[in-house]
Formats: C-alpha cells, structure tokens, sequence
C-alpha cells in the first residue's frame, strides 16, 4: 500500500481515502470533481490591513516632510521635523518582512472555501470542504495519484476501469489537474 498523503484529518493511500472518520475505497469512487466557493471578505479585508499597516509609516513620514516644508521654520526645526519623518518612514523596513511573510501566507491559503466531491456508491458525497488552497491542491493531487495508478484490468474490481477526475463545477469532465 503507498500513501499519496497523510495529515491529522485525511489520509490518502493506493487503496482509499479516509477523511475524518469516513473512509471510501477508492474502487468505490467512480467520479471526483471540485468546486471553488465565493471569496471570503475577512481573507481580502485582512490582506488590506496587512496592505495598510505597511503603508501607514511610509505615508506619515510623507506627511512630515510635507508638513516640514508647509511651516517655512528655521533651518534646524525643518531638518528635525524632516529627520524625524524619515525616521518614522524606516520603522517600516523590520516591520515588512513580518508582514509580507503574512501577505504571502494569505495568498498561498487562498480566499475561496474549497470543495472536493465524489460519486460514491452511485451518489455524489462531498468529501472535503476546507479553505486552505495549498492544503486542497495537495490533497486533490494524491487523489488523482492514487486513481490514476489503480489496476484497471480484468479482476481490478468493480468500477475500476470507470474512475475519472472530473474538473470544477456541477457536471464533472476528466481534466488533468485541479
């Protein structure tokens, strides 16, 4: 038996796929699709404050130096303002690599919830639904591994020569990838 992939939730191996407590032989799987659901507003909202706390600093020392040529002060207060907005414009450079480690974190989990079906037993079931897109697109390619390698001959089983890997949507087509 090869397992394709193994987290504390799903496990798919060359025989089944187990998600949770329900396990589906694979033999018994005659079609598997996925659907993408609508984005998700926190995700993007996020994103913008990430986006936003980035550009705050550097807008404020903008101002400041704005704010520094505006008064016409004398040469020692103009250079203190302008000092102390530059100053104010560098606390971003320690804070952006936090932060666009986060920025990019949220774009490899995505903004949609994701779902991946299958007709089992004659009726479609969903077998899982989660919005981490890394985790989806390596969960689907096990799948596809795993059917994909399935014997297909004579004594294969029953359904084994039907198995597809269908692509988004409500009326799955066999597709390559998800």
């Amino acid at each position: 038996m090869t397992t394709y992939y193994d987290d504390r939730s799903v496990r798919v191996t060359s025989t089944a796929l187990r998600v949770d407590e329900h396990s589906y032989p694979l033999a018994e799987l005659t079609m598997v699709w996925h659907r993408r659901g609508s984005r998700s507003w926190r995700v993007l909202a996020g994103r913008g404050a990430i986006g936003a706390a980035l550009a705050g600093p550097l807008v404020a020392a903008l101002l400041g130096i704005a704010l520094a040529v505006w008064l016409h002060r004398s040469l020692t207060v103009t250079v203190a303002i302008v000092g102390a907005s530059v100053l104010v414009g560098l606390a971003v450079g320690p804070l952006a690599d936090v932060l666009f480690e986060h920025l990019d974190r949220s774009y490899v989990r995505g903004s949609r919830e994701l779902e991946m079906w299958a007709t089992w037993r004659g009726r479609p079931v969903r077998l899982l639904h989660t919005g981490d897109a890394l985790r989806f697109g390596q969960i689907y390619r096990a799948v596809q591994r795993a059917m994909e390698r399935m014997p297909s001959g004579p004594g294969a089983g029953p359904g084994a020569a039907q198995n597809v890997i269908g692509s988004s949507g409500t009326r799955p087509s066999p597709r390559s990838r998800p």
